[in-house]
């Protein structure tokens, strides 16, 4: 495994391999049939390119009402917990006692994208964030903690995971593209990223 170090985020490349994946993947398509995807609005009324879901004691939500956290999927039904697969994830790169309490499961498909954004509804900046990436290749861009200027790109694979913290924490980030059939993971394609936050 090779860890790379991009304006504060550490990258852990194929810090998972195939069969990890495979395992991770198996528990979180049992998230993902009890609380199944839905796709978000901006507040100002666009529909997000991304689908997704929660587990979690929290999961994160936009609509018109703003950007926010709560404790129920937009069915009205508890997040399902999040999967000890995926909390192990955490403790082993983190070294933290301390448990997320939301993993925010994004689905993009090959036409899907995320702008440029901080990672901050959470109560406390000092814990750090951790990504996951499943599936088809997705290029990285990672900016400043001012939007605008100099933004460096890496490609994300399969089993890679992003640490996010310290000075970093709120370094702006976003996904361009992804690489359409890039890997085999996913029957369908398309490219799962989980992120996992300490919100309170």
């Amino acid at each position: 495994m090779t860890v790379l170090r991009l304006r504060g985020f550490e990258i852990h490349k194929t810090f998972l391999d195939h069969a990890a994946q495979q395992a991770v993947l198996g528990e979180i398509r049992s998230v993902v049939k009890k609380a199944p995807f839905f796709r978000p609005e901006t507040p100002g009324g666009k529909k997000m390119s991304v689908r997704m879901t929660s587990a979690g004691e929290y999961g994160w939500l936009s609509d018109a009402d703003g950007y926010r956290y709560a404790d129920q999927h937009p069915n009205g039904m508890a997040w399902p917990a999040i999967p000890e697969a995926v909390l192990s994830i955490w403790s082993t790169l983190t070294g933290l006692d301390r448990k997320p309490e939301c993993c925010l499961i994004n689905y993009y498909a090959s036409d899907a994208k995320m702008g440029m954004h901080q990672d901050r509804d959470e109560a406390d900046f000092r814990w750090p964030v951790v990504s996951v990436s499943l599936g088809d290749d997705a290029l990285f861009r990672i900016g400043g903690q001012k939007r605008g200027g100099k933004t460096d790109s890496l490609w994300l694979q399969s089993g890679d995971v992003v640490v996010m913290g310290g000075e970093a924490r709120l370094n702006h980030h976003g996904v361009d593209r992804v690489r359409a059939g890039s890997s085999k993971l996913l029957p369908k394609g398309g490219r799962i990223n989980l992120t996992l936050r300490v919100v309170k």
